[in-house]
């Protein structure tokens, strides 16, 4: 009976956070959680040491949602589509999510959970240029981590206005895609950023 009611605490602990990150963004206190959640602060650290390793677990999650789209998106009839639907994907998930951005850039990369999740985006993102290249679809000289570290643009740019204008994202998100097309290609004036440089 005790593990049965562990398992639920910590299911209520990862929907509370979850909502609580996404509502108002990292600096939300392990006391509102545990209260949304409705147990004590102390459940919370009987189940994680840290806020930061509630946070990764959260956040890993969210990349994995990511890489389940890919990996889904990667045998598409259509890859430029494919591509682009990922990338509406994650733009989407990163709009909804306020922590999402903060999480990735703060977050310790000798976090596990994160970094193994943020190989694997790294893998499937590459996978789904490479078909998009081959088929004539996106420009040749973009790459994979291109792509994952552009998913922040359209949602970052309308951040102090999405309540205002939700959906906004997708316009912006529109103007990248014409930007990785092949007719709209200019030299780049510095190379793709490395696979040590992405991970850490």
């Amino acid at each position: 009976m005790q593990r049965a009611d562990a398992v639920r605490n910590r299911r209520l602990l990862m929907d509370a956070a979850t909502a609580e990150f996404a509502e108002n963004g990292m600096d939300v206190s392990i006391t509102r959680i545990a209260t949304r959640a409705g147990v004590g602060k102390g459940t919370v650290f009987r189940h994680f040491d840290t806020k930061e390793q509630l946070l990764a677990e959260i956040f890993s999650d969210r990349l994995e949602e990511l890489v389940a789209a890919g990996e889904r998106l990667s045998g598409a009839d259509d890859p430029g589509a494919a591509l682009f639907e990922f990338m509406t994907v994650g733009t989407e998930i990163q709009a909804r999510d306020r922590s999402f951005c903060q999480a990735a850039a703060a977050l310790s990369r000798s976090e596990a959970t994160v970094r193994t999740s943020r190989e694997r985006l790294a893998d499937v993102a590459q996978i789904l240029v490479t078909r998009a290249q081959e088929a004539g679809a996106v420009r040749d000289d973009i790459t994979g981590l291109d792509i994952v570290l552009l998913l922040s643009a359209a949602s970052q740019a309308v951040l102090s206005i999405s309540e205002e204008a939700p959906g906004l994202w997708q316009r912006y998100l529109s103007m990248i895609f014409d930007g990785l097309r092949p007719g709209a290609a200019g030299p780049l004036p510095v190379p793709a950023p490395t696979r040590a440089q992405f991970t850490g």
